[in-house]
């Protein structure tokens, strides 16, 4: 499915543990427990899934499935497949701890989502080479501390176009987004699409990515406190 995004896209995040969505606070993935929002009744994905872009429409939904990166196993199908009957027409960029080339190109191929390529999951460049633009690189971090091969992080000449930096630290956590790390990765990359995930708390934070050079966020606490509301979003993507 193609991706048609205009101006800056807030790109709304389901986090999935054990089949149900989960909130996610600092990347203490262990700790996260089934969401209480006021956009859904439950935590079931379809449902929260719908609630969220009844709300807040928006052509790309991000997934993390926590089991997956967590475990290493296989992305939760059942899950992903009620999400997209749930929300048709909207692109889903899936993070589910991909690491071998023949199971990503073989999610790819079967058109549930796009695959996010986390860099913490990876053992060297291979996979994201492989996959070019066909993915989406997560640059991940928590803290001071880079996760995964050094050569992700420092080359940019192995980015797809469409890049996040992923501050795990600041996810849920109120901190405010990276806007240092932002700037570096777009001034090292000046053609790529750079989407900012953690820390976003509201409207001026969003502005402030803008003008960072942020293509992008990716953001779920917001949404579901009410810090965030369409006419916000609405406004930058014109």
């Amino acid at each position: 499915m193609e991706e048609r995004v205009e101006g800056f896209a807030v790109i709304p995040v389901l986090d999935l543990r054990h089949g149900r969505v989960v909130r996610a606070r600092r990347g203490e993935r262990d700790s996260y427990a089934p969401i209480e929002t006021p956009l859904a009744k439950g935590s079931a994905p379809g449902a929260v899934a719908a609630g969220i872009l009844a709300a807040f429409p928006a052509p790309i939904l991000y997934v993390a499935d926590l089991d997956a990166i967590i475990d290493g196993g296989p992305p939760d199908r059942a899950a992903l497949e009620a999400i997209a009957r749930a929300c048709p027409g909207t692109v889903l960029w899936v993070d589910a701890g991909f690491h071998d080339r023949a199971a990503t190109e073989a999610f790819a191929d079967a058109g549930l989502g796009r695959p996010v390529i986390g860099s913490e999951s990876q053992r060297d460049a291979d996979l994201v080479r492989a996959l070019g633009d066909r993915a989406v690189l997560s640059l991940d971090s928590r803290g001071d501390e880079r996760l995964g091969p050094a050569a992700l992080h420092d080359d940019p000449d192995l980015w797809p176009r469409d890049v996040i930096v992923m501050t795990l630290a600041r996810v849920g956590a109120d901190a405010g987004p990276d806007l240092d790390g932002i700037r570096d990765v777009r001034r090292r990359a000046p053609g790529a699409r750079v989407h900012a995930a953690g820390g976003v708390r509201g409207p001026d934070d969003l502005a402030a990515l803008a003008q960072a050079g942020a293509a992008g966020a990716l953001v779920a606490t917001a949404l579901h406190d009410g810090r965030l509301r369409p006419e916000d979003m609405a406004a930058l993507a014109r």
